[in-house]
């Protein structure tokens, strides 16, 4: 019988082959990132959701860091922005911290949960 090469290369597409049982696999790799992108809190929860053709697109274009960094960055700057809005039409200020600590607590609590209930619904989960 004809023994079998255990590696090929196909010169018509450029690809390297390895022999496995009976049937030749291409040898792939996917795209590495240039730099690894941090991914915060924000990043992490949309890439939970994101669509699986999406994820594998920039996953496999090495776009999956980058992306997931942009988005938390952004997150945390609406978020940011939402929490001062809230405090400022709320008036919640620091004089109210110094008279009265647990309700000034208790207000920033609610916005911080409202604020993020926000960025979750117009960012995160879209």
């Amino acid at each position: 019988m004809n023994e079998l090469k255990k590696s090929i290369h196909d010169n018509t597409n450029g690809l390297d082959y390895t022999l496995v049982n009976d049937h030749y696999l291409p040898n792939l790799t996917a795209a590495a990132p240039a730099e690894q992108d941090p991914t915060g809190r924000w990043g992490r929860l949309h890439k939970m959701y994101l669509h699986p053709i999406r994820y594998n697109q920039l996953l496999l274009s090495g776009e999956l860091g980058g992306y997931l960094a942009k988005l938390d960055k952004q997150a945390e700057e609406q978020l940011a922005l939402t929490v001062q809005q809230m405090q400022e039409a709320e008036g919640v200020t620091e004089a109210l911290k110094a008279a009265d600590q647990l309700e000034w607590v208790r207000r920033m609590n609610s916005i911080r949960n409202r604020a993020e209930e926000i960025i979750k619904s117009e960012l995160i989960f879209v």
